[in-house]
């Protein structure tokens, strides 16, 4: 069988594309704006997309991701997609096949349900006697929705616990970090509450990580392939944030373990994400792949400084300060080469509302983070840390002023996303990547004033720790709410407007 790998149609297809790779659309509907791009596939099999009942009913719902690849697992079967399923099987075994769709999240598309079939590594459950092809506007199981039906509220929650997104522990990051800035403001209370969510997240979501890699490696392998690769850190990123809000409050075997759990982690992606990224054929070498998840590589060795310079403070040794010194300076150079790519990528390559995500903000956060770093390093007794006191302030004083020129920036790059181009405002997990630079401003700021003996930086500390209060009851309740609400089926019948779609690609088809 040869290699199958799936993209997105507006990506510029790689060296090998054309060439070595066979490019088929799968996708119901011909995109707009396609025709004689370059990117244009070389075999257009409508025939084998989901049908369109299917399509409606799953709407990109990542958490009706398992029961769609289910039911369309079972539509490839029938008479409808026969031909179209045994032309692809055909290519698949000429050369290496690239599998095109519209869709934004080609990881919870069909065409990476395809990939899995066509690799034979796809399987479903079996069919039940009242089964059978969902009807429109059904959302069981049988013919118009009959037989047993999942819990809308239980089915949100498993979706999110089988097959967690790679980046799930951003919530983890962000309510450790918020808890972080309400202990040095001086909210105990709060402060501990946040604590223990962000220990029962982490304790839920890491088994969930596990049992994903077990049964989906082939997924999590496109994953890490991905564009969105480095979101795998955050694993390691929130270990060392429970270790580090975990030493003020004397658990120190606890932090340690958290601390070498994140550092194991760290060492891992953080040569394993670059590493797969630059050896892989499966991606073409485009600017469009580059975001904000990127910046989590240098977040992740600034966790690393952080953690362990924390805990150095209350345990002897010399380990723990040269590991601090050594991760601080990686993690800033990572910064800089991230932050030229990412800057190169938003000023020379056109930008989409809808593709401006929230971790873009991450580019502020991995700044903040460098900053607390810093302020932890110059905590340190005198000699311990290989660098002078005033190179690590003065260089944690320009990372805070930079990170702070960042904010409006990134405030009115939301501005633009939302109001301007009215792209609508609706809860997802990058919310999250939102919270921890907040947060993580929040506590350098206060703290970054405190060792300075900056009274004012201090007090605009305190304010600002509120704030990113006040946002993490936002994006938290948004999360409760978003993942309770049972969805409803779509109504019976086709889409208006349907017809003339289905009527203007039958055209292209001949022209």
């Amino acid at each position: 069988m040869a290699e199958i790998t799936c993209r997105r149609i507006d990506e510029q297809p790689c060296a090998a594309d054309g060439r070595l790779s066979q490019r088929v659309l799968v996708d119901r509907n011909w995109p707009d704006g396609m025709r004689g791009h370059r990117a244009e596939p070389d075999e257009w099999l409508r025939e084998v997309a989901p049908s369109a009942g299917l399509q409606r009913w799953y709407g990109h719902d990542p958490r009706r991701f398992d029961e769609f690849r289910r039911r369309y697992l079972t539509e490839l079967d029938d008479q409808r997609h026969r031909y179209a399923t045994a032309r692809l099987r055909t290519l698949a075994g000429q050369r290496s096949l690239t599998l095109l769709t519209a869709s934004e999240d080609t990881g919870h598309s069909h065409a990476a349900v395809l990939a899995e079939w066509l690799t034979g590594s796809a399987s479903s459950d079996p069919p039940r006697p009242d089964a059978g092809p969902p009807e429109p506007g059904g959302t069981g199981t049988g013919p118009a929705g009959s037989g047993p039906r999942p819990h809308p509220y239980r089915s949100a929650v498993s979706a999110a616990l089988t097959d967690p997104n790679a980046g799930a522990l951003a919530f983890v990051m962000g309510t450790g970090i918020v808890s972080t800035a309400l202990y040095v403001n001086g909210a105990g209370t709060a402060s501990a509450v946040l604590l223990w969510v962000a220990l029962a997240g982490f304790a839920v979501l890491v088994p969930a990580y596990g049992r994903r890699l077990l049964r989906r490696r082939e997924r999590v392998v496109a994953d890490l392939l991905g564009p969105r690769g480095f979101a795998f850190l955050t694993l390691a990123i929130s270990s060392n944030v429970l270790a580090a809000r975990l030493v003020p409050d004397g658990r120190t075997t606890a932090a340690a373990v958290f601390l070498a759990f994140g550092t194991l982690g760290w060492l891992l992606l953080d040569y394993g994400v670059p590493l797969a990224l630059i050896t892989s054929s499966k991606r073409g070498p485009s600017l469009d792949q580059v975001n904000g998840t990127w910046f989590l590589w240098a977040v992740g060795s600034e966790s690393v400084a952080v953690a362990a310079a924390s805990l150095a403070r209350v345990t002897p040794g010399h380990v723990l300060p040269v590991l601090a010194v050594v991760c601080w300076g990686v993690g800033l150079m990572q910064y800089f080469l991230v932050a030229a790519i990412v800057l190169t990528r938003l000023l020379a390559r056109p930008v989409r509302p809808e593709g401006l995500m929230t971790s873009v903000w991450i580019f502020m956060g991995a700044a903040a983070i460098a900053v607390l770093a810093g302020v932890r390093l110059i905590a340190l007794p005198p000699g311990s840390t290989m660098l002078s006191r005033p190179l690590v302030v003065g260089t944690s004083v320009v990372l805070w002023s930079f990170s702070s020129w960042l904010i409006p920036l990134l405030l009115a790059l939301g501005v633009w996303r939302h109001a301007l181009r009215r792209v609508p405002l609706r809860y997802d997990l990058g919310w999250w990547n939102l919270v921890f630079p907040v947060g993580m401003y929040a506590v350098t700021t206060h703290e970054l004033g405190r060792v300075t003996g900056t009274s004012w930086l201090t007090s605009v500390g305190r304010w600002e720790v509120w704030v990113a209060a006040a946002f993490w009851v936002v994006v938290f309740a948004a999360m409760a709410v978003t993942g309770l609400r049972p969805r409803r089926p779509a109504a019976p019948g086709p889409p208006h407007g349907f017809g003339h779609r289905r009527a203007r690609a039958l055209r292209r088809t001949v022209a």
